[in-house]
C-alpha cells in the first residue's frame, strides 16, 4: 500500500494533472488540507472514500492516519497544495513514513509561482533581462531562514523573485528590497491564483505595500519582484533565432 503526495494546483480544481486526478479517484482514504485544497477535487474521490481534513490536526496525527490507512491495506491520497516540490511540509511527513517503513510517491502539480506568471500573462525567464528565478519566503511567523538566504544577501542578483507566506509584512519586505531593486523596480501581487476570486495587484516597490492594503490582502498570495514583470525591449530567444550559429 502506498501514500501518495499529490500536488493539488494553486486553487482551480481543473489545474490538477491527469495523474493526480487518477490516483484520487481510486483512493479510498484522502488526506486533505480544508483551508487550501478546493472542495471540488474531492468529488473526484470514490464515493466511500474516507476524507480527512488536516487543517487542525498536527504532524503526528496526520502520519497516524496515513500509517493506520496502509496497514489495513489501504492507499491514501495525500492532497497538498500548489506542487510538493516548493513550501508543502512534505519532507517532515516523508520522514516519518520512512522510519514507519510506509512506502510513498509525489505527484508533481501546478506551483503558485507558475499560476501567477499565467494570470499576469508574463514570462519570468526573459532573455537579457532576467534568467534566474528565486522562491522565497520571510522567516515571520515561521522557521528561520539558513544564513545567506535573507531578502538583503538575495536581492543583490536582481533576478526575479517570488516570496511566498510573505504578504502580511509587506511593508518589510519592501524595506528589505529597495537598496538593491530600486523604487521602480516592478512588483505584482497574486492573491488566490487561478481561482474564482483571484486578486491581482501591479506597481511599483514604491507603491505596491499601499495598493496591497488597500486591496485587503492578507494571506494566500504571492508576491513577484523583478524587471522582468514589464520588459518589453529584449532580443528574441537564442532558441529561436534566425541568425545564431547551426550545426
Amino acid at each position: 500500500m502506498t501514500v501518495h503526495f499529490i500536488g493539488a494546483g494553486p486553487g482551480a480544481a481543473d489545474l490538477i494533472t491527469v495523474r493526480g486526478q487518477r490516483l484520487l479517484a481510486t483512493a479510498p482514504v484522502c488526506l486533505y488540507a480544508g483551508s487550501l485544497v478546493p472542495r471540488e477535487l474531492l468529488a473526484e474521490c470514490p464515493p466511500d472514500a474516507r476524507l480527512v481534513d488536516t487543517a487542525n490536526l498536527n504532524l503526528d496525527q496526520i502520519v497516524a492516519e496515513m500509517v493506520q490507512a496502509t496497514a489495513a491495506g489501504q492507499d491514501v491520497a495525500r492532497l497538498h497544495s500548489g506542487d510538493p516540490s516548493v513550501f508543502s511540509a512534505v519532507a517532515e511527513q516523508m520522514r516519518r513514513l520512512d522510519e514507519a517503513g510506509v512506502p510513498y510517491d509525489v505527484v508533481p502539480g501546478v506551483p503558485a509561482f507558475a499560476a501567477a506568471a499565467a494570470s499576469l500573462a508574463r514570462e519570468f525567464t526573459v532573455p537579457e533581462v532576467a534568467q534566474t528565478v528565486i522562491l522565497t519566503r520571510t522567516a515571520e511567523r515561521a522557521t528561520a531562514m539558513p544564513p545567506g538566504e535573507d531578502l538583503a544577501t538575495l536581492s543583490r542578483s536582481r533576478a526575479t523573485m517570488v516570496l511566498h507566506l510573505a504578504v502580511q509584512r509587506i511593508d518589510a519586505v519592501v524595506a528589505e528590497l529597495l537598496p538593491e531593486y530600486g523604487a521602480d523596480c516592478p512588483v505584482a501581487v497574486v492573491a488566490r491564483a487561478s481561482r474564482a476570486d483571484e486578486q491581482i495587484v501591479r506597481g511599483t516597490l514604491e507603491d505596491i505595500a499601499a495598493q496591497v492594503k488597500e486591496a485587503g490582502i492578507k494571506r494566500t498570495a504571492v508576491i513577484v519582484v523583478g524587471a522582468a514583470l514589464t520588459a518589453a525591449q529584449f532580443p528574441d530567444s537564442h532558441l529561436y533565432s534566425t541568425t545564431r550559429c547551426r550545426p
